[in-house]
């Protein structure tokens, strides 16, 4: 709100305004300079006005008499409210500038779209294939160190390791929701003839999709 505004709502002299304004900030050390505003008045000379934000208008108004702190925090009440309403040009100039302006952001809105379309693409292709990959294939996938990916999966609870043992598990949470799944392999035969089994967990399409996205924006 500039200082000619304040001083027309509380009918205050222009020049005291200004004064008051210059002892707050002196008080406050900041910078009168950086609120000055230049305008012609009627008679086409430069004057200087300040422009204040609301928390600086709102100080300015401690030491005001009530009446004049409720004129200025009502025009506050519409100035803010008319920064939410929608904008209606009154005049062709500003009809022009308008569509101009939204040309502008639908221009943009198309370039993010199109910039993003491939990463959308990909994600839904790996999030429809078939199969499972082990850790270190995921981890190439995603551009990543194998020891990053079981770091990341640990720290967001996806995978642990029971205590005393190395082998990774997948939580049941991520099991059930189709993100991670178990293989069970033969690796070989003990002495009597049984089979010896080992377990992995592996991430599916749908694991690795969402992993692409959870790990990008936490770089």
């Amino acid at each position: 709100m500039s200082s000619r505004e304040i001083a027309e709502l509380t009918g205050k002299r222009h020049p005291d305004v200004k004064r008051d304004i210059a002892a707050m900030l002196d008080a406050l050390n900041g910078d009168v300079s950086s609120f000055a505003r230049i305008y012609l008045d009627s008679q086409n000379r430069e004057q200087t006005e300040y422009h204040l934000d609301r928390e600086h208008t709102d100080c300015l108004l401690s030491g005001y008499s009530v009446p004049l702190r409720m004129k200025v925090i009502r025009r506050w009440h519409e100035l803010e409210q008319g920064a939410l309403a929608p904008v209606i040009p009154q005049s062709l100039p500003e009809a022009l500038r308008l569509a101009a302006d939204l040309a502008e952001q639908n221009n943009q809105l198309r370039l993010v779209v199109t910039e993003q379309a491939p990463k959308v693409e990909a994600l839904a292709r790996i999030a429809a294939a078939r199969g499972s990959m082990c850790l270190t294939d995921a981890a190439k996938h995603l551009g990543v160190q194998r020891k990053v990916l079981i770091a990341w999966l640990r720290e967001n609870r996806w995978v642990y390791r029971r205590e005393g043992s190395t082998r990774l598990l997948a939580y049941q949470p991520r099991e059930a929701a189709g993100l991670l799944e178990h293989k069970v392999t033969v690796i070989g035969l003990e002495d009597d003839g049984a089979q010896r089994l080992a377990g992995q967990v592996r991430v599916t399409p749908k694991g690795l999709a969402k992993l692409a996205q959870k790990m990008g924006a936490a770089q």
